[in-house]
């Protein structure tokens, strides 16, 4: 059996300049509803598309200079791609922040947490 490599790292990219991520998460919600009907079966009878939506929860160190203005970001593109290959890159365009937090913690560092949502999602 053949060892397999995985992805490792991954860097962050907001619209051009690189960002130190802890912790990055994504959901995709496809939309997709369950049609109810009143029938004798009494189950659902199938589904109705919707839209799709696409939400990025991140976490990232807090520099003492040079640190993003989180709150004030829109229309921006996200982009992740896994260290030391060349293909899988994701983005995320359009991004819209929601919410941004803080943490602070006595063994780590202060930390900012970020919610956003993005219009579209491209593999490059």
């Amino acid at each position: 059996m053949a060892l397999e490599e995985y992805v490792g790292a991954i860097i962050l990219d907001v619209d051009g300049q690189e960002v130190e991520v802890v912790d990055l998460s994504t959901t995709e919600r496809t939309g997709k509803r369950p049609v109810k009907t009143m029938n004798r079966t009494g189950r659902v009878k199938g589904f109705s598309r919707g839209i799709y939506e696409y939400e990025l929860r991140l976490t990232v160190v807090i520099p003492l200079t040079g640190d993003l203005d989180w709150g004030s970001i829109e229309g921006a593109k996200l982009t992740k791609f896994p260290v030391g290959s060349d293909d899988n890159r994701e983005s995320y365009l359009d991004c819209v922040t929601t919410e941004v937090g803080e943490t602070y913690n006595v063994d780590n560092e202060a930390r900012r947490d970020i919610s956003m949502f993005a219009t579209r999602k491209v593999l490059e």
